[in-house]
């Protein structure tokens, strides 16, 4: 399932130079992530509901075009890696109105339970599992 995030600019993201603070991107990510979960039927409500939470384990990010204030960006995320037990996240990050890639990211997950103990999605909540191989762009 291809998903679209658009996110205009506020003026407090920017900095002294009048562009987005690089942090900020960070948390555009993080909206993208949990709207694109709730589209897919998997908000972070249900998962937590049953016991699975999905820690961040690492970001890495590489800055194209800025954006400033005013400016709408896009993000597309997507699942490139799956293997129940981690996930891999990739954010095509563009300026709406330019075209221009704006950043290339991803963020890397694993699974745990409400402990924060690692689980496999696919022998804890299997069918939670299949929603998130089933998205996996090859």
């Amino acid at each position: 399932m291809s998903y679209t995030y658009e996110r205009k600019i506020n003026y407090y993201e920017t900095d002294k130079m009048g562009v987005v603070h690089h942090s900020n991107y960070i948390r555009f990510l993080e909206e993208a992530r949990c709207y694109w979960l709730d589209a897919i039927g998997m908000p972070f409500s249900l998962l937590e509901e049953n016991g699975v939470t999905i820690p961040v384990l690492g970001v890495s990010c590489e800055y194209k075009h800025h954006v400033s204030f005013d400016d709408t960006i896009v993000i597309k995320p997507h699942i490139t890696e799956y293997s129940g037990v981690r996930m891999t996240v990739k954010y095509d990050v563009t300026n709406k109105e330019t075209g221009n890639i704006v950043m290339l990211a991803e963020t890397k997950h694993c699974f745990t339970d409400k402990n924060l103990k690692p689980i496999n999605l696919k022998k804890y909540k299997k069918e939670f599992s299949d929603k998130f191989a089933g998205l996996l762009e090859e």
